[in-house]
């Protein structure tokens, strides 16, 4: 056999197991994601299927991605383990027609301030119409581009200064996440805490502890989560003691919306794998007890569908004693805060003494309780596997993030300055 056909037979076979994995993930989204009766048609995987020709990994990985910004879900993604999508490294946010560079990473080439007018000569707006799909709005300052700008070859820039040049794009290896989880003096009367997630719940537990005199005294509290990633809405249980008064606490007062888990078997399977993984690294025993507790009713109800789990146990969380704590607080949002950063922000909203700020939050929470299906080690699908009833009622928070009391447009001029610091600063002096 010669070398030709049998490199074309080998490219078939790949070709073919691409294919399969595929099929795979179609029946998964169309039988396991939580949303698959809500999105019924939205999909349309037969486009795709007569693209498997020559298919490489990276290809996959695109085409998969792309299949699965039709369901537009935020908690759904596909991801090479072993291959990382790569970063441009640096970030943008437009602003009319124009990406404002709003960090620089790897990319030295480029500074916070330039703008970004033209890629591979075609406008932004123009751009902007061709991706709307991975874009996912046509709210300009909620638009994520960065996965946009690694399909160009040229970026025109306007720099701060007035010139303009040509950037030939290059794509980095991406910067390791760093969590922050900090609390300092901004003013003599004034805390400044930011969380960058809440995903580790020792770490978030010790910093309120170290910090409980704090807490107490001070009488203003600046929150800042413009940036948080999510995690667990328990890690953040404890935080809200300060942040409420009058005696006891109820938050199920606050909604009356469920969550309606897909009990499926491949996904109490997986949901299970992950929960046992996040056991050996948590040392809180309430929250390992809470824990064990969510694995059992998985089990109990494996197989049945969607259910409103019996999470009775886990709800004497969400009846608390308020403690002495700050009388204003100021929480900052923005559109990179999601997930548990959207349970957080709304339910901090019907404190009293809570006045949220900046822009809406991300508005992930329709669909959550994400589980993780990989195959040969090797190719990650990432999906959710629970709803919330306000789904069915029409209220839904997807592509509209929970709203701030005091919204601020984002502007270049969020470069030169932290406006929504400084304008948080002036609402906690403002007398009520």
């Amino acid at each position: 056999m010669s070398k030709q056909i049998t490199n074309s037979v080998v490219g078939q076979a790949r070709d073919e197991t691409y294919r399969k994995m595929f099929h795979d993930i179609v029946d998964l989204m169309h039988h396991d994601y939580a949303g698959y009766e809500d999105k019924t048609g939205w999909d349309q995987p037969e486009v795709y299927l007569d693209q498997f020709i020559d298919m490489d990994d990276r290809k996959f990985v695109d085409l998969v991605q792309n299949y699965l910004f039709d369901f537009n879900d935020l908690h759904t993604g596909f991801t090479d383990l072993l291959n990382p999508k790569k970063d441009i490294g640096f970030t943008v946010r437009r602003f009319e027609d124009k990406l404002y560079v709003t960090s620089s990473t790897n990319e030295k080439r480029i500074k916070t301030g330039d703008q970004i007018v033209a890629l591979d000569g075609v406008g932004i707006k123009e751009v902007a119409k061709k991706y709307e799909k991975e874009l996912r709005t046509t709210i300009h300052e909620r638009q994520k581009w960065e996965p946009v700008l690694l399909r160009f070859e040229v970026a025109e820039i306007e720099t701060k200064q007035g010139g303009q040049a040509s950037l030939a794009l290059r794509s980095y290896e991406p910067i390791p996440y760093k969590a922050e989880y900090s609390i300092q003096e901004l003013q003599k009367d004034i805390l400044y805490m930011k969380i960058t997630d809440f995903m580790n719940h020792d770490a978030i537990g010790e910093l309120l502890r170290h910090n409980e005199d704090k807490l107490s005294t001070y009488p203003f509290l600046i929150i800042d989560v413009r940036l948080n990633r999510g995690g667990s809405d328990l890690a953040y249980f404890n935080l809200l003691p300060y942040l409420f008064e009058g005696g006891k606490v109820e938050l199920r007062d606050f909604s009356n919306d469920t969550a309606l888990t897909l009990c499926t078997e491949r996904n109490v399977k997986l949901r299970l794998q992950m929960l046992e993984g996040a056991l050996a690294s948590i040392q809180d025993e309430e929250t390992r007890r809470q824990i064990l507790m969510m694995m059992r009713e998985l089990e109990n109800h494996r197989g049945e569908g969607f259910v409103e789990l019996n999470l009775s146990e886990l709800e004497e969380n969400l009846v608390f004693e308020t403690k002495s704590g700050p009388n204003k607080v100021i929480i900052l949002s923005d559109v990179f805060c999601g997930s548990s950063g959207d349970s957080f922000v709304e339910t901090c909203k019907h404190s009293s003494k809570v006045t949220v700020l900046g822009r809406p939050t991300l508005g992930m929470n329709d669909y959550a309780n994400v589980a993780f299906k990989v195959w040969n080690n090797r190719f990650q699908l990432m999906y959710p596997t629970s709803k919330s009833s306000r789904v069915d009622e029409g209220k839904g928070m997807s592509e509209k993030g929970i709203q701030p009391d005091k919204y601020v447009k984002w502007t270049p001029f969020h470069l030169k300055q932290d406006v929504d610091l400084t304008m948080a600063v002036q609402e906690l002096y403002k007398e009520k």
